[in-house]
């Protein structure tokens, strides 16, 4: 590291975002695009690593790109009402709930059939016969 100034791989380290995410980050536009040295290289600030992490919690939380940008937009207006950014997160968490019920879904109806295999070697599978149903 260079005083405040991380290349793109010390960035990556220090935020837990790898290289190649944080270009995407950049390309679409989440995070600003990286100051260059003469030599072209990028240089990241503390700033940068600090948003960077805040890129990375939110999507551990599931966020999509659209909502983050929300979210770093929301985090950057220090004049915003707590109640927008509650009301991003509650309708996420609906979405989680959503997709919640719909992996129970899918799992109930995976372990049916796999109850009804008898996983032996006869070739017959309910798993197989019911994925290429019609």
């Amino acid at each position: 590291m260079n005083g405040d100034l991380y290349n793109i791989g010390q960035a990556a380290k220090a935020s837990g975002i790898s290289a190649k995410m944080i270009r995407h980050y950049e390309e679409v536009g989440l995070l600003p695009a990286a100051s260059r040295t003469f030599s072209n290289y990028r240089t990241y600030n503390h700033q940068d690593v600090h948003m960077l992490r805040f890129i990375r919690h939110s999507r551990d939380l599931g966020f999509s790109i659209k909502q983050i940008g929300d979210l770093l937009s929301l985090w950057r207006d220090k004049n915003r009402p707590s109640s927008k950014v509650k009301s991003l997160a509650a309708d996420h968490i609906e979405m989680l709930n959503k997709k919640i019920e719909e992996l129970n879904t899918m799992k109930s109806e995976l372990s049916r059939l796999v109850s009804c295999c008898h996983g032996d070697d006869r070739p017959d599978c309910p798993i197989l016969d019911s994925l290429s149903a019609d």
